[in-house]
């Protein structure tokens, strides 16, 4: 016979960090790994329109991969020494970089401000841009109670940068036109 999904634990607003420290399910480090799950899931909805290419979905695969460690290490006791959490480095922040740099090269120079639109897809592009900064403030919120790694402060920080020009480069190959914010319009 199989756990239960549910263990009514959590029905007093509370719920345990890896290690088994209970903590508030308002907490700075509950809010800050459930906002990396929100953008997960975002994500894995962008990868899966069928107008993304392969080698994106490639991509957002492997930032999947690193926002589930994220949120792992986030879930865990500040002193957990239980075992060894997968780690995000300066390698996955170059890996970004490398990325935005790629994309940054295929679209036009941006000359003003664009508005989320166009397509759905470049829509969710921005959504999960606008997710990740969230997420990126939470995170932060949590470093200033207690320390967070400066490896996914950077990453957080580079995935928005990349979730940006990801937008601008899919409604490139789709050719979606960018449309611009007009401040003075009717």
């Amino acid at each position: 016979m199989s756990a239960k999904l549910y263990t009514k634990t959590g029905d007093k607003g509370q719920t345990s960090l890896l290690g088994g420290k209970k903590v508030s399910k308002a907490d700075f480090r509950i809010e800050a790994y459930g906002n990396v799950d929100e953008l997960n899931s975002f994500i894995g909805h962008l990868k899966d329109h069928d107008e993304v290419e392969n080698r994106l979905k490639q991509q957002l695969y492997w930032i999947q991969e690193h926002l589930f460690s994220i949120g792992s290490i986030l879930a865990t006791e500040a002193d957990f020494k239980g075992f060894e959490l997968p780690q995000i480095t300066k390698t996955e922040v170059q890996q970004l970089e490398v990325w935005i740099d790629k994309f940054d090269s295929e679209v036009p120079p941006l000359k003003t401000f664009i508005l989320p639109g166009g397509h759905p897809a470049v829509s969710l592009a921005h959504i999960c841009r606008t997710v990740c900064r969230r997420t990126e403030r939470s995170i932060i919120s949590l470093a200033n109670h207690e320390p967070i790694d400066e490896s996914i402060l950077q990453f957080m920080n580079r995935l928005s940068d990349y979730l940006f020009i990801f937008a601008r480069a899919i409604g490139h190959i789709l050719g979606v036109q960018e449309v611009p914010w007009s401040p003075k319009s009717d």
